[in-house]
């Protein structure tokens, strides 16, 4: 039956509870314990079966238990503080604005594909969105002017569980958004608003919602409104759809629609920043924006668009970065070249590695980089990565000149934290530990809290997390039809008192979740060891599309099934944050085995560590540079193998004998008053050295200073007086551009001594060519370094030459030195690229010259 009148219908709340709509609609009670607390007192477990949604769980409670609260005066003073609290933190000053009092138009819009808040907003798959959700969390603390955007999924990812063979299945839950924390957007008339995105022959409609992350708007978009035909309402229906062409649609959606939302709220963000390649459509729209509403050229509009645009990458292996076909690029986005006075070939160059190869298709990390003047990949060997990665669309330069740097991952403390820890933290590291998480000498108070207190703190979560392990277990038993006695028997898994393993993440073939069974008769003794038992949660998901990933977790579940194991093996279905938090605040060793350098950063292990949970990992990721030999343990030492079966025996044998020898004997060494004191001080080293390093407060703040700030006042210079700098810098590219043929080193000259001794300086002329250029346009360097056994350069340097006097027929000679500083043998050769005081880094024109 088609209904003929929409209405909304709110709970009735007694006026002295309404502070409660006010303190749900804004995820800040997320990270703060007294808050959290607040809705949990009122029904504990209404609450948790909701999710921790307020706004749905609000609408159930009934009538006669509000009326009840709100003559408790216990309750009342409660919320009223709380309240208090909230208030304070919106209105304090904050970090930014002590840092930059007169930041004048700074702000950002970051764009993901998906946000990980909190479980009672589920548009999240894993670690990327929990990332963007962290991000979003410290620059609301920092008091960063940050907007998010995404897309509000109607059935977000999927929901997952196990037939009886242990065979992952999918199933999907509609999201009612009006039941959760977040409201449409409406002008001051009242109405939705919204945007249009142009389709293939016809127009796509997203409505726009709101949501409240502390300080932090994200605004999320809807494609399911009665303007759009059934199939469009169904774009945002689903996160990471395996069709191709919705893939696509999704994309258009997020980037070019998300824009022209943050354009239509009239918020004029000064850096765009993307994270992952899904948005990156976003910038052709702004290039076509800033041509119509500022009048720029193409090339004008482009150079603005790349200055205030930031990329973060986050796949390290070629195959995982998102491409699309070029028929489909034809289809949707053509008008784009059209509009730009461009031809089409130079426009699917914009997506390609190679923009001559017309047989490859249309890159979207290729687009994100080429169009934004920085980029970064999420932990110091991603970015060194990612530079190896895409060398390829800056052939010419030396990798470690690739523009892409790295600002290495963290999380959000206060969302992953205990409540028992964090009293633990204010009694001994004092208030301002959760303020300034990067101070390292708030973290070397860790070693003031005694043993003792760390130790039982950590047992209690130890033995809450098996509760609840055994709860959940009894529940997915019983869904796949298990007998009565099966269900009971969860209540036996688990010795709470027992070393407890973790591994909880996506269950892709290149996380290698089952290398800890490669040798199951040794690790059965391991785990069924009456004096020294070990036991194993594992829990993650694996893309619907992803068979050899099911076919990890159909193997876990065999071998959990097993009599002699099913008390120390366990896996938990439908892995979600609020899983994570049970496991991360309750395992005593988090597991990573990734197959390096194929991890990004990962940051679960950085989650345990807040909670006392030490990491034995693979070096690679965040652990690579976060294991410094006392915080925890390694697998290998960093090796990288071509023979990934021979890889796999070795490092699984590696991790047996790090169980055994280490792991083992360091948590069942006790003291006289049953406390593992040396473990006790591996935990406070943990603490201590990652701590104040892989928080999202650290990590915004580097974003901040190293990237968003400087973007921003680079703008500022570029776009003063109607655009003066942009319309310069462009004019003067295109004659670089035009004129860069005729460069030529035309000679080097090295004095001819074969042997210099260290401390000498060792001087370099060159001629060089430079045609209509003048010396001002271009930059003359020495590149030097020491050569290895392949005969290349490592190691390298660079040093600037000088100019001298001018020579006939268009030439210049420049002259420099370079220090014999380190003994062995040496290589250098002259260059030379283009210079100008408002270029932002040298690769940006992918024009250099080196002498041959």
């Amino acid at each position: 039956m088609k209904y003929i009148k929409v209405f909304n219908v709110v709970p009735q709340m007694p006026e002295k509870l309404k502070p409660l709509l006010e303190l749900a609609g804004n995820f800040w009670w997320g990270w703060n314990a007294d808050a959290f607390n607040i809705f949990r007192h009122i029904n504990a477990d209404e609450w948790s079966s909701v999710s921790h949604n307020p706004i749905k769980f609000l609408s159930q409670v009934s009538q006669a238990r509000l009326e009840e609260l709100s003559q408790d005066e216990g309750f009342l003073f409660n919320l009223h503080r709380v309240m208090e609290s909230f208030h304070g933190y919106l209105s304090r000053k904050t970090w930014f604005a002590n840092r930059w009092p007169n930041a004048g138009s700074f702000s950002v819009a970051y764009f993901s594909a998906e946000f990980g808040i909190n479980e009672g907003l589920p548009m999240y798959a894993g670690g990327l969105g929990v990332l963007a959700g962290d991000h979003l969390k410290s620059a609301s603390d920092l008091g960063v002017p940050l907007v998010g955007v995404g897309l509000a999924y109607r059935q977000g990812y999927f929901r997952q569980y196990l037939n009886q063979d242990g065979w992952q299945q999918e199933r999907y839950v509609e999201n009612d958004f009006f039941n959760m924390p977040m409201s449409l957007m409406r002008d001051a008339a009242g109405n939705i608003i919204s945007v249009e995105v142009e389709f293939p022959g016809r127009l796509v409609t997203a409505q726009v919602w709101k949501v409240e992350v502390g300080r932090v708007p994200l605004y999320l978009l809807d494609t399911n409104v009665p303007q759009n035909t059934p199939d469009d309402r169904n774009i945002t229906a689903k996160l990471y759809v395996g069709d191709a062409e919705t893939r696509l649609q999704q994309e258009i959606v997020l980037g070019i629609g998300g824009i022209k939302a943050i354009y239509k709220l009239g918020l004029k963000p000064t850096v765009t920043h993307m994270n992952e390649g899904h948005s990156a459509f976003l910038a052709l729209e702004r290039i076509a924006h800033h041509m119509d509403v500022d009048k720029l050229s193409y090339l004008e509009a482009r150079e603005l668009v790349a200055a205030s645009s930031l990329f973060t990458t986050h796949t390290p292996v070629p195959a995982g970065n998102e491409v699309v076909a070029n028929d489909m690029i034809e289809r949707y986005l053509s008008r784009y070249y059209r509009k730009f006075g461009i031809g089409a070939e130079e426009f699917f160059g914009l997506g390609r590695i190679n923009p001559g190869n017309a047989h490859e298709p249309f890159g979207m990390t290729v687009l994100a980089l080429k169009i934004s003047s920085r980029a970064n990949g999420v932990a110091r060997l991603h970015g060194e990565v990612s530079r190896r990665m895409w060398r390829g669309i800056w052939p010419n330069f030396p990798e470690e000149e690739i523009p892409i740097g790295s600002i290495t991952n963290g999380v959000h403390v206060n969302s992953w934290i205990s409540m028992e820890m964090s009293e633990l933290f204010d009694r001994y590291l004092g208030p301002r530990w959760l303020e300034e998480p990067g101070d390292q000498k708030i973290w070397e108070r860790i070693s003031d809290i005694p043993s003792t207190e760390l130790w039982r703190t950590h047992e209690r979560r130890r033995e809450r997390m098996v509760g609840y392990v055994r709860r959940r277990l009894r529940r997915q038993l019983a869904d796949r039809g298990c007998t009565p006695e099966e269900v009971e028997m969860a209540d036996q898994v688990l010795d709470p008192d027992a070393l407890t393993i973790g591994f909880a993440r996506r269950f892709a073939t290149y996380k290698r979740a089952t290398l800890l069974f490669k040798d199951l008769e040794r690790l059965t003794r391991l785990l069924t060891d009456k004096n020294r038992p070990v036991q194993i949660i594992l829990a993650g998901k694996a893309h619907p599309h992803d068979d050899a990933g099911k076919g990890l977790i159909q193997e876990v579940q065999r071998i959990a099934r097993r009599a002699d194991l099913r008390r120390h093996i366990v896996f938990l279905e439908d892995y979600d944050l609020n899983c994570a938090h049970y496991l991360v605040q309750g395992v005593d060793v988090w597991l990573n085995t990734p197959r390096r350098p194929m991890e990004a950063s990962g940051t679960s292990g950085m989650k345990a560590v807040f909670n006392g949970a030490i990491n034995l990992s693979i070096l690679d990721g965040w652990w690579d540079e976060g294991y410094n030999g006392k915080n925890g343990w390694a697998i290998g030492r960093g090796e990288e193998y071509a023979d990934t079966e021979y890889q796999d025996r070795m490092e699984s044998a590696a991790l047996f004998q790090i169980l055994e020898n280490e792991v083992i004997r360091q948590f069942y060494l006790r003291g006289s008053d049953d406390i593992p004191e040396v473990w006790v001080k591996l935990m406070k080293q943990s603490m201590t050295s990652l701590g104040p390093v892989f928080n999202t407060n650290r990590m915004v703040t580097e974003y901040t200073e190293k990237f968003y700030q400087p973007q921003t006042q680079r703008l500022d210079v570029l776009a003063a007086q109607q655009y003066a700098g942009i319309r310069e810098l462009a004019a003067w590219k295109s004659k670089v551009r035009g004129a860069w043929g005729e460069i030529k080193i035309e000679s080097v000259n090295v004095e001819p001594r074969h042997d210099w001794s260290t401390g000498t300086m060792l001087p370099v002329k060159a001629v060089v060519h430079l045609g209509r250029l003048a010396p001002e346009d271009v930059q003359v360097e020495i590149f030097y370094g020491r050569i290895d056994g392949d005969q290349k350069l490592f190691d390298s340097r660079v040093v600037s030459m000088v100019r001298q006097n001018p020579l006939p027929g268009g030439k210049f000679s420049f002259q420099g030195e370079i220090p014999c500083a380190v003994t062995g043998q040496h290589g250098l050769t002259v260059r030379v690229t283009p210079a100008h005081p408002n270029l932002g880094q040298r690769t940006e024109t992918n024009l250099i010259t080196w002498s041959e």
